[in-house]
């Protein structure tokens, strides 16, 4: 007897539906997978074997054989061990199958017939939706994540009993319900740092405010326990909250990478992540034998904070440019290519020097070599692509003491979320949403200088052998400090504050 169930495969954070036939036949004995499984289902057959016989069932001694189509896309993972199962149930008569090919059928089966959580789930319901599938089946543990997903019912089931019953229809499965909207709007706002914990550094407080209105990326030069760590992870504290767009999107690709925690159904907060400086390339954009996002994906629509920024290998961070520019990574191989988004606001640190201190300090013992050397880790292109470079200060101890705290993060996101919707109207006829997306047409077109302005960027232009990149960024820069004081034109004090975010072009850094 031939009868197909469906399961799901991931493709990039979209999913495919995958057609399972199996075919029951009695003139012979065996157990025949086809259709380019990999080692984890091609070893399905001994979990599935032990669960069928731990919950009362078992797989006929006849010739079974198993077809995942379509053929030619590699299938991964333990995730189709259930589908698999109830197949050979249906295809042998041990269970009903009347309406089995109304669902989507996804879980990793233990040897007691228990089922585990998987990755992926948000596309697979997705996908599950859009071709008219009446209901997914997934294991308890990841039903919440599904039924953010409208108009699809999502039934929890803890073991392959469960599922059987089911179909029997000796016992209905728990249908999950989740109230999208109104847990998004309960948790937007849960943030466990905010600015007023932050002790003086006003100057760095009003450069991660210009980068969080412009969505400009963002790097600090200070010395060790001035604070700049401290600063980055209250970044997400005053960028704009996400939309629910932006909450599907980066939900998704965390859901792909199996980092959704059991109890979370949605990501309300934008994702702040923060690698080790021992990280490796394929890890920080993604890829692999079977590709997985990397950690610049998994910022996507938050922040990358990259600590001690010298310390990262020199290939990581050049791998990094690409996605800097396009806001995508790209990973190619023979048989397929795949994308994964990769629009995030990096933030980054480091020391002035080798010693810990900016030059001119009296305790840096770094030499001129030293300094240089250090400084050339960082290469030039990298550095044109952070739009504003910020030296922090250390904190003298009449700031610690003080008492009274700074400003809320609260009161900071109100004036970037007015920057941002003016931005936004702006663009709003334009692929874009804020001032670091613009190109050279739309800077052309919105960054325009008076004569005052335009000679106050020549100078510096010339003074401090700035790059063509370096010019853009400035420009942008300055459109967000304008939008910051509600200014429809760029004047020159906005330039002039620009430029001073420029602190790695100047000669400083050499003496």
């Amino acid at each position: 007897m031939l009868i197909k169930v469906y399961g799901s495969a991931i493709h990039g954070v979209a999913a495919q539906t995958i057609t399972i036939e199996v075919n029951v036949d009695t003139g012979g004995v065996g157990y025949h997978l086809v259709g380019l499984p990999d080692n984890a289902i091609k070893e399905s057959s001994y979990r599935i074997s032990a669960a069928l016989k731990n919950t009362g069932f078992k797989i006929p001694g006849k010739k079974i054989t198993i077809n995942m189509a379509p053929a030619d896309l590699r299938k991964e993972g333990a995730a189709y061990d259930l589908s698999i199962a109830i197949g050979i149930l249906a295809a042998s008569d041990q269970i009903m199958a009347e309406n089995i090919h109304e669902y989507i059928i996804m879980g990793e089966l233990s040897l007691d017939g228990t089922l585990q959580p998987i990755k992926g789930v948000l596309p697979i319901a997705i996908q599950a939706r859009e071709e008219g599938f009446k209901g997914i089946i997934l294991p308890k543990q990841n039903t919440r994540e599904a039924a953010i997903v409208n108009s699809l019912d999502v039934y929890a089931a803890e073991n392959i009993k469960d599922v059987i019953d089911f179909f029997n229809e000796d016992k209905p499965l728990p249908k999950i319900e989740v109230d999208t909207r109104k847990e998004f709007q309960e948790k937007i706002n849960d943030f466990p740092f905010d600015f007023s914990e932050v002790k003086g550094q006003e100057t760095a407080k009003r450069a991660m405010e210009v980068a969080a209105a412009g969505g400009h990326n963002i790097i600090l030069i200070g010395p060790p326990g001035s604070g700049k760590t401290m600063l980055a992870k209250r970044v997400p504290s005053i960028l704009p909250p996400l939309t629910l767009k932006e909450a599907l999107e980066t939900t998704k690709i965390h859901s792909v990478a199996g980092k959704m925690g059991t109890e979370t159904s949605l990501m309300t907060v934008r994702p702040f992540r923060s690698p080790h400086h021992t990280i490796s390339d394929v890890a920080l954009v993604g890829g692999g034998s079977y590709p997985q996002p990397g950690e610049i994906s998994l910022a996507h629509n938050g922040v990358l904070f990259l600590d001690e920024m010298p310390e990262f290998k020199r290939t990581v961070l050049e791998v990094m440019r690409q996605p800097l520019e396009d806001r995508e990574v790209t990973i190619s191989r023979a048989r397929f290519t795949v994308n994964y988004p990769a629009s995030f606001m990096l933030v980054a640190s480091m020391n002035p020097s080798p010693s810990g201190f900016f030059p001119d300090d009296p305790n840096n013992t770094s030499s001129t070599y030293e300094m240089q050397r250090y400084m050339n880790k960082l290469s030039g292109p990298l550095l044109d692509r952070i739009d504003i470079h910020i030296e922090v200060q250390k904190v003298e101890f009449e700031q610690l003491a003080e008492r009274r705290k700074g400003e809320k993060s609260e009161d900071i996101r109100k004036r970037v979320l007015i920057a941002r919707e003016i931005q936004r109207e702006r663009y709003k006829d334009l692929k874009i949403s804020y001032n670091a997306q613009i190109g050279p047409k739309e800077l052309e077109k919105f960054c325009r200088l008076d004569e005052t302005s335009f000679s106050l960027i020549k100078m510096a232009m010339e003074k401090l052998n700035l790059s063509a990149r370096a010019y853009d960024r400035i420009l942008k820069v300055a459109r967000t400090i304008a939008d910051l004081e509600e200014s429809e034109s760029i004047l020159s004090h906005h330039v002039s504050e620009a430029i001073q975010y420029r602190s790695l072009d100047r000669e400083f850094w050499n003496a």
